[in-house]
């Protein structure tokens, strides 16, 4: 007799929680404390119950796993990259979940060494092995990876818990010897100052905000490093970097609306940060040292930005003086200084662009003609890679579509032509004609045309039989842009049809589609993502009861909220790290993220109005009697970001609404007790996740079998 497994019931608890005279009563609030026996034995008994529900998947988890791994290059070699006297790369080697950072002599007049994977480099030098590193722990990630400007010390920060904060590590590159590990606890990123003898860091607050820069003389220790500058408005993050010749350490600061820099000569590391511009409420800027003078982004006279430069010590946007303005359709992203020409990276028309700007000492700006990188696709992204050298007319491009494997060229700006350096290999014998893409535009209620990269089997029709996966994101002005996946191709096999729907909140259309997701527009994101699934069904490409979805972080809010506006347009759904339990959260100004984010959601602890849009859409306040699809919660013990308490209580607020049954359509909980936001680190492990997740969506819409198509 087989014994159908019974799904866990959390204790209930009432919590009162009163703001703006509305009392709501919480009865899964307690489950917050992850030092609570008691929450810890709940997560135990939801990931036996998800292990128990789905154990007759293990052999479909364990062919989507194989067929990644057999499709993966394991031992491989990144395109090694020219800085100064060296060729930096990483390799990959076959059982190991980890990359090792190496470097080999750079010989004056010799090309670039393009070895074979697995073969070795004459002067070949370990500078970082990440499995050795993370030996006896079981998450491991890397917060900050950096060289000295003369090539003789490396710092890197380590995470061995999944909380991204991060302990710094300083070795000497000349005897391979570990020569500091007085710093810990700190945010990411780091630079060194030019002579290599300081290195500058951040630090985060008990709300996870890097909220302090701080300079660290090598080998002492650190109760003498010293704050070179803190950050006392909430609502701002902060960086630390350096220009692409060295010469300049700089710190950035931003929230969501305003932007502020900071540089600093760093051949003079002791001496005072200079701001570039004041901040005003509003403006957002990036700045680039180019040689005599700063290029910089900014949207102060256009909301998709514009392109000025300033003398190089410029301490006011009064010295901006425009560049290039952006065209209709077109937003400015960002600018790359080299000394023959500077590159624009922009969106254009929806995707992805380059622009070269040649240089021209004859002009005032320095600067004179343009164009445009050229690509035949109908839908990819394209951008600069690493190109750490300025004197260079060679510059390393990164393309990708959803059919392309990632593919690095060298681009010539004087000739104009592309060199391939390397293409992501895929195994097996991967044929790009297998598979079509295509751009589909879905009608928004408001009548808005919401644009959708495809891609599929080739061949296929929209004959209204095919399965589908649809995911977005949809928050903070990031785009979900196409991208090519070797794990994907498990769900094309199967007849999927794969898309991403580019809704409004993301900001693949300007800035005035984020503006018109967020704050008091944010249902706008959720609606698009509902009539984007519409789309794909009416329009034949995927079956009515065969459509599944697929959404993490705040793109697991939307998954959460669009279950609640069409729980049965959708068969079954994961929400990966989701946050779902928005109102609660942004009412508490002691967790992560809830200040420096009031400029996405709105403030609804000041605001009622805001309060009660937020509670409207949220989607734990929002779960109702209905027939849900099945649903796959996914989260992590450690997760800073978006804490396992939410998944943890919409999935029993659902459980207990759902009518759908538990066997054909199950309500899941799956809590790595090792990690955090991102999951799994190791790649093997990751791909397992994966495995196990795509497992769990192929077989609610009946493609286990490659050959189940119809």
């Amino acid at each position: 007799m087989v014994t159908t497994p019974v799904p866990p019931r959390a204790e209930q608890r009432e919590t009162t929680r009163e703001h703006h005279g509305d009392v709501v009563v919480d009865p899964y609030e307690w489950l917050r404390d992850k030092e609570d026996p008691a929450v810890l034995a709940h997560l135990g008994a939801e990931n036996d119950y998800a292990e128990a529900v789905t154990a007759d998947l293990q052999p479909l988890r364990e062919a989507i796993f194989e067929e990644i791994r057999s499709r993966t290059q394991e031992t491989d070699l990144s395109v090694p990259v020219a800085s100064g006297p060296w060729w930096y790369y990483s390799r990959s080697f076959e059982g190991s979940q980890y990359s090792v950072e190496c470097r080999a002599p750079r010989v004056e007049g010799a090309p670039r060494p393009m070895p074979e994977p697995g073969s070795e480099v004459e002067g070949e030098q370990v500078l970082l092995d990440s499995n050795a590193e993370a030996e006896g722990h079981d998450f491991f990630a890397l917060g900050a990876l950096t060289v000295s400007p003369d090539h003789h010390r490396l710092a890197y920060a380590v995470d061995t818990e999944g909380d991204e904060r991060f302990a710094l590590r300083v070795k000497d590159l000349r005897t391979d010897k570990i020569i500091d590990t007085a710093v810990d606890e700190v945010g990411y990123g780091c630079v060194f100052s030019l002579d290599g003898q300081y290195l500058f860091y951040t630090r985060v607050d008990e709300t996870w905000r890097p909220h302090q820069v701080w300079r660290h003389e090598v080998g002492t220790s650190a109760t003498d490093d010293v704050i070179v500058h803190e950050e006392d408005d909430e609502r701002f993050w902060m960086g630390v970097g350096s220009s692409r010749d060295d010469r300049w350490l700089m710190i950035g600061l931003g929230s969501k609306t305003t932007s502020e820099v900071r540089i600093l000569d760093a051949a003079d590391p002791t001496g005072e940060f200079r701001v570039v511009a004041p901040r005003r409420e509003g403006v957002e800027y990036d700045v680039e040292p180019a040689g005599d003078r700063l290029l910089i982004v900014h949207n102060a006279d256009s909301i998709d930005s514009d392109l000025a430069w300033a003398p190089i010590d410029a301490t006011s946007a009064d010295q901006w003086q425009p560049l290039l303005r952006a065209e209709a359709g077109e937003r400015f992203q960002g600018i790359d200084a080299f000394d023959e020409v500077a590159v624009l990276s922009l969106r254009k028309d929806g995707l992805t662009a380059l622009r070269v700007l040649a240089r021209d000492p004859g002009q005032p700006s320095g600067f004179a003609g343009r164009h445009d990188l050229e690509f035949d696709e109908p839908v990819y992204a394209v951008g600069l890679g690493d190109n750490p050298e300025s004197a260079t007319t060679t510059l390393q491009v990164v393309f990708e579509s959803m059919v392309t494997p990632k593919t690095v060229y060298d681009y010539d700006v004087v000739s104009r032509e592309f060199r391939l350096l390397k293409r992501q290999p895929v195994l097996g014998g991967y044929d790009p004609t297998q598979y079509e893409q295509r751009r589909e535009w879905a009608t928004a209620a408001d009548g808005t045309r919401v644009p959708m990269s495809l891609v599929y089997p080739a061949g296929a029709e929209p004959d209204g039989t095919h399965p589908g996966l649809l995911t977005a994101y949809g928050s903070y002005e990031i785009s979900s842009d196409p991208y090519f996946s070797v794990a994907r191709l498990s769900l094309l096999e199967r007849g999927f049809v794969y898309a991403i729907a580019h809704v409004r909140g993301g900001g693949e259309l300007g800035r005035a589609w984020y503006d018109q997701g967020k704050l008091a527009s944010k249902k706008n994101t959720f609606t698009d993502f509902v009539s984007s699934a519409d789309h794909l069904v009416e329009s034949g490409w995927v079956a009515t009861d065969r459509l599944v979805a697929e959404g993490g972080s705040a793109g697991g809010l939307l998954i959460g909220a669009a279950i609640n506006l069409a729980p049965t347009r959708f068969r079954a759904v994961h929400a990966a790290v989701p946050f779902v339990d928005a109102l609660t959260t942004i009412l508490d100004p002691s967790l992560p993220l809830t200040v420096v984010e009031w400029e996405e959601w709105g403030n609804p602890l000041a605001d009622p109005g805001v309060y009660a849009y937020m509670k409207s859409y949220s989607p734990y306040e929002n779960v109702h009697q209905a027939a849900y699809p099945a649903v796959l919660a996914t989260t992590s013990l450690n997760d800073t970001r978006v804490f396992f308490t939410e998944p943890a209580k919409w999935v029993a607020r659902v459980r207990e609404n759902t009518t759908s049954g538990p066997a054909e359509r199950p309500v899941l909980l799956r809590t790595e007790m090792v990690a955090g936001h991102g999951g799994k680190s190791g790649r093997y492990d990751s791909w397992r996740q994966v495995a196990w997740e795509w497992a769990f969506l192929v077989d609610q819409v009946g493609a286990a079998s490659k050959d189940s198509r119809n």
